[in-house]
This record gives structure tokens, sequence and C-alpha cells, in this order.
């Protein structure tokens, strides 16, 4: 069996890697591709990750993960609801072009569309304006104190050349909807596209005009997907790649036994969970017709008590996770560890809790799971629909690449589905309260595709965005936590673990949020 994974992993690389690699190129691997181009067009984390080589924010996020100026070099409030930035001079895109306050402008309002998939990552600014070449205002809604946090997420692009490219209007990852920015590129980052072929290979290359002192030193990077882990792990194994995101958890001890090999571990932000459909009248795929058990706070609390996650932590994750029972994680604003507890695993409970709903014999729905997004995505939902069945719930799993399952997800035709938020790009509770647990409607709740609603929540998304007082807020966010956890809002699973393989001579730092920040790469 390993023999023909190398055997596979070493065709695999041939067709993707044909001529010898540069001397300070970098050739990684991650589970799945990215899913666009477009910086506006989607809310995956692993592409906004990517894109950020290529495009950049007003700010960015350092080596600690603090906020520090990229495209603005300073910022002032000027009124309770008006934010000025200073822009930096003497930048330019990679077509030449120059960067000036017109294309943070035309930025800002492309997101700000409607149809725009990230236009719940910008939710309190109303309007961009432009006070002169290399100074903009941002308006927000009233006062806001986590703007440079959202700003952090916001890609700028360059306004000529959307216009130039019909491309004005975003594309959407849910919708389907594409334009010339889904599959080309023009920003100010560290690097440049040079390729772009989907589900086969993404090549960028050094931008000799960066207006910052390089701390890399790579000249190109290949980025290729590969969705098997055997493969992936072959491919490192025979040096056709230089690093692999994420390592598998059974292949770390292999791993580093080999000759020139490093594994890099840490704990992660991001929190797994499974969210269900709480807003239609009748499921997708189910053996209940005219009513939809996941309405029904017992149902989902059943769900929960079936889930042993004690037992999925050490056979699936290998021990490495966090078990959680908030949807944030320890390290993020608002997390409390009081309130940061599950209910104990009881099938005889959950079978208990079924039977008061009005299902004795259970039920069958749909389980909605990527296989190439989170660690062992597909076997955690394996193992899942094992233990559900032992309280009566019938789980029909389908397992699909991250291409296809977040748009079915975001359209509302996943039942019970896998997901995992880190609260990027704000590292903040907020993040949670105002896309996944406030009521879909308007700019809230962009990725609370359950339809999950609470009118307190509600309340505490609009009033924690503008709340000054950081105390209060971030009661105010640890109450929506707590409130969501009670209401089995979703069903946390664990946080998982950050897993990286590369060779000894490249040196990358690692970062709690999971992005690959190759501005920090060497290769020695």
């Amino acid at each position: 069996m390993i023999k023909n994974a190398v055997l596979g992993a070493s065709a695999l690389a041939m067709a993707l890697t044909a001529g010898a690699a540069h001397a300070n190129t970098l050739r990684w691997a991650f589970s799945g591709d990215v899913v666009t181009l477009d910086p506006f067009a989607h809310t995956e984390s692993f592409t906004s990750a990517f894109l950020e080589h290529i495009y950049e924010p007003l700010v960015r996020r350092d080596r600690d993960l603090g906020i520090e100026p990229a495209l603005a070099t300073s910022w002032e409030i000027v009124q309770p609801d008006v934010w000025r930035f200073k822009l930096r001079e003497g930048v330019t895109f990679h077509d030449g072009a120059p960067f000036t306050a017109d294309d943070v402008v035309a930025s800002i309002t492309r997101v700000l569309n409607p149809d725009a998939r990230a236009r719940g990552r910008l939710l309190s600014v109303k309007e961009a304006r432009k006070i002169d070449d290399l100074t903009v205002e941002m308006v927000t809604d009233g006062p806001y104190p986590l703007l440079l946090n959202d700003l952090n997420g916001i890609h700028i692009m360059d306004a000529e050349w959307l216009k130039a490219n019909d491309a004005e209007q975003p594309g959407n990852t849910t919708t389907g909807v594409t334009t010339y920015a889904s599959t080309h590129t023009n920003g100010t980052g560290p690097f440049k596209l040079e390729s772009y072929r989907p589900d086969q290979k993404t090549v960028l290359t050094v931008n000799e005009a960066w207006w910052d002192e390089p701390e890399h030193n790579l000249t190109r990077i290949e980025f290729m997907p590969i969705k098997s882990d055997a493969t992936r792990v072959a491919a490192l194994l025979s040096g056709e790649i230089d690093m692999m995101v994420p390592a598998p958890l059974q292949d770390i001890a292999r791993i580093q036994a080999a000759p020139g090999l490093e594994v890099a571990e840490s704990p992660s932000l991001r929190t797994i969970f499974f969210g269900m459909n709480q807003q239609d009248e009748e499921l997708h795929d189910s053996n209940v017709k005219g009513k939809n058990p996941l309405k029904d706070v017992r149902v989902r609390k059943a769900l929960w008590m079936g889930i042993d996650t004690d037992l999925l932590n050490r056979k699936v994750m290998r021990g490495t996770a966090r078990v959680a029972g908030l949807l944030a994680a320890p390290a993020i604003p608002g997390h409390d560890d009081a309130i940061d507890v599950r209910p104990p695993h009881d099938v005889d409970g959950a079978k208990a809790l079924l039977a008061e709903a009005g299902y004795p014999d259970g039920f069958s729905t749909n389980l909605s799971c990527p296989n190439d997004r989170y660690v062992k995505d597909e076997e955690l939902c394996v193992a899942v629909a094992a233990m559900w069945a032992r309280i009566g719930v019938k789980a029909n799993l389908v397992a699909e690449s991250k291409t296809t399952f977040f748009p079915k997800v975001d359209r509302g035709e996943a039942d019970i589905y896998l997901l995992g938020w880190a609260t990027l790009p704000q590292m903040d509770t907020y993040s949670i309260v105002s896309s996944l647990l406030a009521t879909p409607d308007g700019p809230l709740g962009g990725n609370n595709a359950g339809g999950y609603s609470n009118a307190r929540i509600d309340e505490i998304a609009i009033g924690a965005a503008t709340e000054l007082d950081e105390a209060k807020r971030l009661a105010m966010m640890t109450e929506a936590l707590k409130i969501a956890r009670d209401e089995v809002a979703y069903i946390p699973l664990h946080q998982q673990p950050i897993a990286w393989a590369m060779r000894s001579n490249v040196e990358l730092p690692q970062f709690a949020d999971e992005y690959v920040r190759l501005r920090f790469a060497r290769i020695n």
C-alpha cells in the first residue's frame, strides 16, 4: 500500500512539477484548493490566507498576530463614526499602476455590495470616501471598536483594473457568479500570480517592486492541492514537495523519523462543530415529514449527548484536539472557562430526550461534511454517524470537496453539516455572534446557514458593535456564547490542532489562526 502511494505521489508530482525547482522555490501542498481568486467572493479562511500573498489590506497581522500598518501607515478617529486613514506612498500594483485612495474606495464599495459573499466581514462600514490621493475616510454605523480587526481581512484591489476588466461587481462562490477577478489577480502583495490551474497547480513569483523590506528569501511559490493524505505524505517523503499543510496526525511520527524533515505542531483557534437546519419546516432528507425535528432543542441536545467527544479525540484526533463546550477557543476575547462545558455523553439520556420530543424510534437526516478542509473532517463525520446510530438517529453521510460543500451549505441544502470557525479575521467573539449566531437577516448572520435565531443574541449583535467599554462588550459576548450553548445553536466538538510538515531547510513561523504566511518563509 505504501509503495503504491509513493509511486502515485511520484507520478503526480512529475506531472505537476515538470522541470527542476529553483533554489528558492517553495513547493507546498494543502488538502484542498483555493476556491476563487476574488477576495470578496468567499469567506473561506484558507483562500483568504492564500490571497494574502497577492493582495494586501490596509492593516495586517504581524508575527505575534497583532495589528500593524500595511497599505495604511496611520489612522485616527476624527468623529465617533468616522475613521481617517493615511495611505502608504509609492506603492504600486503588480501591473505597475499606482496605489491611491481611489483603490480603497472601489474595494470597500465592492465588498459592501449586497451580492458580495464577503459582505459580512465589514458590517460596520457604511461608506468609504476619498479626501485626497493618499487619504481616505470610512464612515461607520456608530462608534465601532473593531474596525481595524475587520479591515485586516479586506484586501485592496485596483479600481482601474476592476473597471477595465468588467469586474466592479463582486463574484460569489455561493451563487456561482464569476468575473475576470475570479481567475486573475492584480494586487500589491509580496508575490504575484504567474499561473492558476484549478485543482492542479498555482504558481506565484516574487514581486520585486514590493514596498516592504522582505523577510522572506523566496523567488517562486508552487502550490498544489493534494487531497489524499497518503499521496501528500509520499510526495514530501520523496522530495517532490517542501511543505505540507496539514500533516496527517497518523503520519506525524513517521515524518519526524525521516531524515531532513520536521513537524511543527501548536494549538489552533479553530473550533470544529456541527450546524443544524433550524429554519425549514421540513428537512431535506428525512423520514420525518411535515415537521423539522432539529427545531426542537431537546433533539439538538440529544444529538450533542449522543457524541462521545473524548472518544473522538482519542481515536480520531489521536489526543491532539481540545474538547470544546463553546464556539470560541480559550484565547478568543469573550471566552469563559466557567461555561466552556458540554453535556455528558449519555446514550440513554439522549434516547429519553428524543422520545420526549416525539421521536421514540429516532429519525433519519442528511449529514454533509467536507473531506478536504479540516483535520480528519470525513473521519469525524463517519465516527459521529456511528454514535448517532446508537441513539436511533440515522445520519446519511455525504462527504465531498469543499468546493461543492461550502456552496451547498450556504444555500441551506444541508440539514446537519460540519464547519470550522477561527473567528477570522477579527480574532474576537463578535465574529461568532455577528456571523454564526445572529439571525440571517440583512448583513448579519452571513454564515448562519441553519437559520438559528434568538432575539437576545440579535440585541447583543447590534449593541456590541458600538459598545466602547471593553468589559461590558466582552460580557455581552460571553452571554451570547452561553445562550448558544444552552440552546444548542450548534454542537461544538473541539479546537483542532495545527500540524505542518516541512523540509528541515524551510523556516516558517506557525500561527494560531492557521494562516500560512510565506512572507516570513526562508529556505536555508
